[in-house]
């Protein structure tokens, strides 16, 4: 498929001004005339680039799954409802500190930090929230650094502009922790590697977030700075059902902020609507609280080799225990992913008003998108 002849102007065009934009940060290549303000993308100064990696790379202007797919793992795309895996069960940490810091389970912190201490990366690029508790993308090398970006924000945080601001001649062994969007990113990046950025080969592991949706920090960040005293708040949470509720956590206080579910959704990215892939599909791990069956677990899906290796000497040292995630959770998981590829693409028709037109998901298989077009499945 071919995309030559297309930049920034075309970015701002098909992706920004169409309300598509995820805030995954992959157009952020240290270009002089795109920069992220206040939550958005925006064009600084007029490019005179014909072509550019922010239009290449970017999950939102075309993604051909099964050049990705192949990229990523070698093999063709699996169009299963949470992609290709090689074993999914449920994983908590076995270490305090990381339990108390991190989302659920602990299970991606207690993972990366292994990993670092273990030499099998150098560096993650994730996602930090500053006193405000405005998140952003950074760039951590130690167990500290990771602890203080352990958690969610709920919010889009442009992260993978961390992993874009590594200098190009860096040999240092990188891991990326994002939603489905920011690792259809880096898949995309496998698939045309870019010119400006170290080679994706430097990219030895990649956790994937389960993700149901990202507020916009543009509208929810004014709101809760209008509610609380941001400084104050040590978590975010959206705890298990049936609770339905948003809360914030303080520092040294036990009570707990709730926030009806409801109240805070009108401050979904309205590009989340039109996400096909809820599991991340193309990581390495993927790790989420959908599908775990108590709290305090996290659903794991180990998808690729480095994967299985990674959760294997986690298990070895100690790091983390599992169980099995029992099969009516998995049921309800595949129906989840299932639900949410079906909206997106109902979604997407709606705006282009044509079955024929899916928008970035233009390199979808006819058989693929007839399979989830059809209200039957």
């Amino acid at each position: 498929m071919s995309q030559t002849g297309k930049g920034v102007k075309e970015l701002i065009e098909e992706v920004i001004d169409q309300g598509l934009c995820t805030g995954c940060g992959a157009c952020l290549t240290g270009c002089p005339y795109l920069a992220n303000h206040d939550g958005r993308i925006v064009m600084i100064d007029k490019c005179i680039c014909n072509e550019g990696d922010c239009y290449m790379h970017c999950p939102r202007t075309f993604l051909d799954l099964d050049r990705v797919s192949k990229a990523v793992f070698g093999n063709s795309y699996d169009d299963g409802e949470i992609g290709h895996f090689l074993e999914i069960f449920m994983a908590r940490s076995k270490n305090s500190e990381i339990m108390g810091k991190g989302q659920d389970g602990g299970t991606v912190s207690s993972l990366l930090v292994m990993a670092i201490e273990e030499g099998l990366i150098d560096v993650v690029a994730c996602t930090q929230m500053n006193e405000e508790k405005k998140p952003h993308g950074y760039l951590a090398r130690s167990r500290q650094e990771l602890l203080q970006c352990a958690g969610s924000s709920y919010e889009a945080s442009f992260a993978l502009e961390a992993y874009r601001s590594l200098s190009k001649d860096s040999l240092e062994k990188v891991a990326i922790v994002g939603t489905g969007c920011q690792i259809e990113a880096v898949g995309k990046m496998k698939q045309t590697p870019p010119p400006k950025s170290p080679t994706p080969q430097n990219i030895k592991l990649s956790l994937g977030l389960i993700c149901g949706w990202s507020l916009s920090p543009r509208t929810f960040h004014p709101y809760l700075k209008e509610i609380c005293e941001l400084p104050n708040v040590c978590k975010f949470d959206i705890p298990h059902t049936p609770h339905y509720s948003f809360d914030l956590h303080f520092e040294d206080n036990p009570n707990i902020m709730s926030l009806p579910l409801d109240e805070i959704k009108p401050f979904i990215n309205p590009a989340c609507q039109f996400c096909w892939d809820m599991t991340a599909e193309f990581s390495d791990i993927s790790v989420g609280s959908a599908g775990s069956e108590f709290p305090g677990w996290n659903t794991v899906i180990v998808r690729s080799p480095m994967g299985s290796e990674l959760i294997v000497l986690a298990k070895q040292k100690g790091i983390i225990e599992t169980n099995p995630l029992p099969n009516h959770r998995l049921v309800n998981l595949k129906k989840a992913a299932l639900r949410r590829k079906k909206t997106a693409i109902q979604n997407i028709v709606e705006k282009t008003g044509n079955d024929k037109n899916l928008l970035y998901l233009c390199g979808l298989s006819e058989s693929i998108a007839e399979k989830y077009l059809n209200p039957k499945i």
